[in-house]
């Protein structure tokens, strides 16, 4: 967990974790089904203590992606980064599902000098170009780390009526698998997922659910998970409304130089009132 917590540090500049660590990432778009010819969404992306609220950070636009239904990508209109959140709008002219999404990954390495402080490649921010690593990487390193993995952050939006093309996987990192349509979430209903970590099941990845509106409760509410045998974790919304899912991965299943694969995957929810 720590040193999946110290990948996704360094893929986004900011401490993000599961319930160890305040700060998440998300994007919560204005609404998840729509109707009509010219649909529209608006999104709103951020880094924060407490979900679907803005209090901390706001996550880059340049990073997040959005693909239409046929596969093709879609731009952003109407962007702006505040110092909170960033907010921008999709237009929706083909029917179907989109996939709103932000991903990075690769080689990372920690490890302390001589004096005992901590270091790090690459720089907080920037990407690992892996012909660099036996130069900027000391061999004898003290306590080196070496981890290869990949952070995703995901929504999806459907106009009419729910497509799957998006939600084929690239086996590449921690993925979530839909076996429930995303946008088909209704409460007191159980929806199946299935997690894949560069294309095989994702067996026992630890998964936290929790619902929106923590800033007005006590309670965080958490669902907790682990995924089966074939990486598959099943939900049942106890109630209507926006839920944020955190899903995490480790093992040792990788090539040199790294030494433990890691992944980090989390997608914001709608689920309707029956």
């Amino acid at each position: 967990m720590r040193l999946t917590i110290m990948f996704i540090s360094a893929v986004w500049a900011l401490t993000l974790s599961m319930t160890t660590s305040a700060h998440r990432a998300w994007l919560e778009p204005s609404a998840t089904v729509l109707s009509g010819e010219d649909a529209l969404v608006t999104v709103d992306a951020a880094i924060s203590n407490t979900l679907f609220h803005p209090d901390h950070v706001a996550m880059p636009v340049d990073g997040i992606k959005v693909t239409a239904p046929d596969g093709t990508n879609v731009g952003m209109i109407n962007a702006v980064k505040g110092r909170y959140r960033s907010v921008f709008d999709v237009p929706l002219a083909q029917q179907g599902t989109y996939k709103i999404a932000s991903g990075s990954g690769g080689l990372r390495a920690f490890w302390r000098d001589e004096a005992g402080n901590r270091k790090m490649w690459p720089g907080r921010g920037q990407q690992a170009n892996e012909a660099d690593f036996a130069s900027a990487v000391p061999a004898n390193a003290t306590d080196l780390t070496v981890s290869r993995g990949w952070r995703r952050v995901e929504t999806f939006v459907t106009v009419g009526a729910p497509t799957k093309e998006v939600l084929q996987p690239v086996n590449q990192g921690l993925e979530l698998v839909p076996l429930t349509h995303p946008n088909d979430l209704y409460a007191t209903e159980t929806a199946t997922f299935k997690l894949l970590i560069d294309g095989e099941p994702a067996k026992g990845a630890e998964v936290e659910v929790v619902p929106g509106g923590m800033r007005y409760r006590d309670s965080q509410q958490v669902i907790t998970l682990t995924s089966n045998s074939q990486g598959e974790i099943s939900i049942t919304w106890p109630h209507a409304g926006m839920y944020f899912l955190e899903a995490s991965y480790q093992d040792n299943n990788v090539a040199r130089p790294a030494t433990v694969r890691t992944g980090s995957y989390s997608a914001t929810f709608e689920v309707l009132p029956l």
